[in-house]
């Protein structure tokens, strides 16, 4: 039976990344909606195997000025409501965080890098216990605090809050695990206005994603396979 992993894009760079591959190995079939195109809700979401909304650099209630975004937390607030595969990277984690009644505000600094995670027992009974402390990309500026009910998995000295759970059926990532290191250059240069305002040199930021090019994408796939073998097998209406 063919499964579907949507994903929620807002940035054509910002993609699944090296999470894609390991979609299609393990037999989904992979079909991206973005976001700014229009009528979001017209998609079929509901039945797909799982569903992932990817990072963007809007902000979390930012529907005033992009009003595709409640587009998007209505069908996040579906998704949770019926307990179904769900994933959320960056901006994706912060609508999950705010359907969740969760708070998502401004840091006061931008964190854009590769450090490691420091994660919370929780985190290390998790599937990001995979990654092994290798370090992974940041690059946001604004938070979430961690909903009720959910698990806090994962912080920074920067960014206290990097990632949460919800049982075994939702993922909320702060932090870019997905991101490709060798497609580096469309980040320095889609953000170049961000990382000018940030005093953040580019040439630094590729020197660091090419010394992650091979232990970071065989890390966030020992992740996502990990997290992907706990979802696998879901029955609707079945609560992982």
């Amino acid at each position: 039976m063919t499964k579907t992993a949507i994903a929620i894009r807002h940035l054509h760079f910002e993609n699944l990344g090296t999470l894609e591959p390991l979609l299609q190995t393990r037999g989904y079939t992979v079909r991206y909606l973005d976001a700014p195109d229009g009528d979001l809700r017209a998609a079929d979401t509901a039945s797909a195997a799982l569903l992932v909304v990817l990072g963007g650099p809007i902000g979390a209630f930012d529907e005033s000025t992009y009003p595709f975004i409640e587009d998007e937390l209505a069908i996040i607030a579906h998704r949770l409501e019926s307990h179904r595969p769900l994933l959320g990277i960056c901006l994706g984690a912060q609508l999950i965080a705010r359907a969740l009644g969760a708070g998502v505000a401004s840091m006061g600094v931008k964190e854009i890098g590769f450090s490691p995670l420091v994660l919370t027992p929780e985190g290390e009974a998790s599937s990001l216990a995979a990654l092994g402390g290798v370090p992974v990309l940041h690059w946001h500026g604004d938070r979430f605090d961690i909903p009720d009910g959910a698990a806090r998995l994962a912080g920074t000295a920067i960014c206290d809050n990097q990632a949460f759970s919800i049982g075994r059926h939702v993922l909320a990532l702060q932090c870019h695990l997905e991101a490709d290191p060798s497609q580096i250059e469309h980040w320095l240069v889609g953000h170049a206005c961000e990382l000018a305002q940030a005093d953040i040199d580019p040439c630094a930021l590729r020197a660091e994603a090419r010394a992650r090019q091979a232990d970071l994408p065989a890390a966030a796939q020992a992740v996502f396979s990990a997290w992907l073998d706990g979802i696998e097998g879901y029955a609707p209406g079945k609560l992982l």
